[in-house]
């Protein structure tokens, strides 16, 4: 129950498209979405896969508790191999796409092979159909949004597509959903500009059976009623959105600023969440499908250029992370960053690496072609670079294209890139938070927040309040939290849901919807299975355990100001532990006895 026990396979060689029962023997083993996608993927393609060719396969994959009444009840997931890292890719993106996708009957989509010319899979209940791209392909991820619906005749219908970026093929590049909703990470929208795929149009009305439908309500009542009670998920995220965090994380002392340089940004307060409503950009607050945090932002520019945003991450990556503190510039690159299709996190951390690279002579001036002058601080360069990037245009633009790792390497410094396994950090140093920093050493997809967020309890204490410089237990905390954040990927919920809701409370929704009758213990061991069948993927793929690692400038270079002074991150001390409590040998590889009870094989 709760899944609709169909999905699509959609062979884009040869243009067929059959339906196919969903694999529920697979669903009790790891819930849905992440992890059950995950697991398709494995069963079908070979890890060694080069991941921008036919023989890569792309999959849109809902959870149990999509489209239904659960709070924040609307996640979809794009899963495939990742051309940005090589590793298991899962990238999750809200809005209302993937509900509508699962309203028309449909639990996942695998796309396979390559179209011969560009094409869009058309949705609407039983009617699916590939339909000719090419009077879309070209365009961005704004006006063929508009473009599509006109076309499709249907205002309701929810698009997902590519921009320019992913056309491109940008290794950067993402699946954007609403305009401005995204399945950023990893470079899954290359994967789908590789297979000549632009968009997927979807339009359902189709309920998701519940298995105790009285139940669940009266469970979706009180979970609602604990969100809207929680200081986090009640006041501050709907109040000022994610960029409620800008000043909490620069006053602890680890706001990455100038490419991690520093760890403090002097111009916080005039790029802030506080200042986006001060300055009169920020219309009004919005939401996802059944959600009633209401997180987003709807933000008009002083140009009158309209959109959600910037998220607390792009807001950082496009101002301290560069050096900018003008907020117009750092809403104008976030539209336009959406708009080309680009993961706002990778964009704008590559550009601070360019303007790293540059000041320090590693860039000849002839590379720029009478380009401005790449230097932190510069709102002009910022959106020059980006738009170079996103269409991939130019030396510089098409070396920033394939990410900061690849740009530095090109120059022969790829130390200056600020990445996990070549994807690039987020916006908390990890000279001042050790828990988030062992988290992005070991995230299974490179550098990411969101794969365990250990902001929640070292710095904003929940569910209790960690010392973010304490070591002890904290391996512990991550790979918890690594294994609950995998459950909640893959029930189609929202990661903020776990500053209110805890595992308990998710096994009782889970329960009431699908009818499985999980422990919390048992359900949580479906996040610990998904985790070490990512991790087994990678290994399959060549990413070894040498790159479960930080940058050396964070694990070298002391923090020079703040609470934080003198602290470099001790992952040395770390990551022995975290590897005996995973499970895993001296060397991070699970042992045959893990494998065995978790049944991954």
């Amino acid at each position: 129950m709760s899944y609709m026990g169909t999905m699509l396979r959609v062979n884009l060689s040869n243009g067929s498209i059959t339906r196919e029962k969903t694999p529920m023997d697979l669903a009790k083993q790891y819930v849905g979405g992440r992890g059950m996608a995950t697991r398709m993927l494995i069963n079908e393609i070979d890890p060694k896969v080069d991941a921008l060719s036919p023989g890569n396969k792309l999959i849109y994959a809902s959870g149990p508790l999509t489209n239904t009444s659960a709070p924040t009840g609307g996640r979809y997931m794009v899963v495939t191999k990742s051309p940005l890292t090589g590793t298991a890719a899962c990238s999750n993106s809200g809005g209302e796409f993937g509900a509508f996708l699962k309203k028309a009957g449909y639990d996942f989509v695998i796309f396979e092979g390559k179209a011969e010319k560009p094409v869009y899979l058309y949705v609407n209940d039983d009617q699916v159909e590939l339909r000719d791209a090419s009077a879309y392909w070209g365009k961005s991820v704004y006006e063929v949004t508009d473009k599509l619906i006109a076309d499709c005749g249907n205002p309701k219908a929810k698009v997902s597509c590519i921009g320019p970026g992913g056309e491109q093929m940008s290794l950067i590049a993402s699946v954007m959903n609403e305009k401005d909703r995204a399945a950023g990470r990893s470079g899954v929208g290359a994967v789908m500009g590789s297979k000549n795929l632009k968009a997927i149009v979807a339009f359902g009305t189709g309920r998701s059976p519940l298995a105790d439908e009285p139940k669940f309500k009266e469970i979706i009542k009180t979970k609602i009623g604990q969100l809207k009670e929680n200081p986090i998920t009640g006041q501050g995220l709907p109040g000022l959105g994610t960029k409620v965090l800008d000043n909490i994380i620069n006053q602890s002392g680890m706001y990455p600023t100038r490419n991690f340089q520093q760890v403090m940004f002097d111009g916080t307060e005039n790029m802030s969440g506080e200042a986006l409503v001060e300055k009169g950009y920020l219309q009004k607050n919005t939401g996802c499908y059944m959600c009633p945090i209401r997180c987003a932002r709807d933000v008009v520019h002083p140009n009158g250029r309209h959109g959600e945003g910037p998220e607390y991450e792009s807001g950082w990556a496009f101002g301290p992370m560069c050096g900018i503190d003008d907020l117009a510039a750092i809403v104008d690159a976030n539209f336009t960053c959406n708009d080309l299709g680009l993961d706002t996190i990778s964009a704008g951390v590559t550009i601070a690496c360019l303007m790293e690279l540059y000041e320090k002579g590693y860039i000849p001036k002839e590379d720029l072609e009478k380009g401005p002058e790449p230097v932190f601080g510069s709102t002009e360069a910022m959106i020059y670079y980006l738009r170079k990037m996103g269409l991939s245009q130019g030396i510089i633009g098409k070396r920033m294209a394939q990410g900061s790792y690849r740009l530095g390497e090109a120059y022969g410094h790829p130390e200056l890139a600020m990445v996990v396994k070549k994807q690039e950090l987020p916006a908390y140093d990890p000279r001042g938070v050790q828990g988030m920093g062992l988290s992005y050493a070991t995230s299974n997809r490179g550098g990411c927040h969101v794969r365990c967020y250990m902001i929640s309890p070292e710095i904003l204490g929940a569910p209790e309040k960690l010392d973010p410089q304490e070591l002890k237990d904290k391996p512990q905390w991550v790979m918890t939290m690594q294994d609950l954040t995998a459950v909640i990927d893959s029930s189609g919920l929202c990661l903020f849901t776990s500053f209110a809701v805890d595992l308990q409370g998710y096994t009782d929704m889970i329960n009431a919807a699908t009818g499985f009758n999980y422990t919390p213990e048992e359900l949580l061991a479906c996040g610990t299975r998904t985790w070490n069948l990512e991790r087994q993927f990678n290994l399959a793929a060549g990413v070894t355990p040498a790159e479960d690692t930080l940058p050396k400038r964070v694990l070298e270079v002391p923090a020079e100001t703040g609470p934080n002074k003198g602290q470099v991150h001790r992952l040395g001390e770390l990551l022995p532990e975290y590897y005996q409590i995973r499970g895993w040998d001296t060397k991070g590889i699970p042992t045959d006895a893990t494998l065995k009870e978790l049944g991954v094989v």
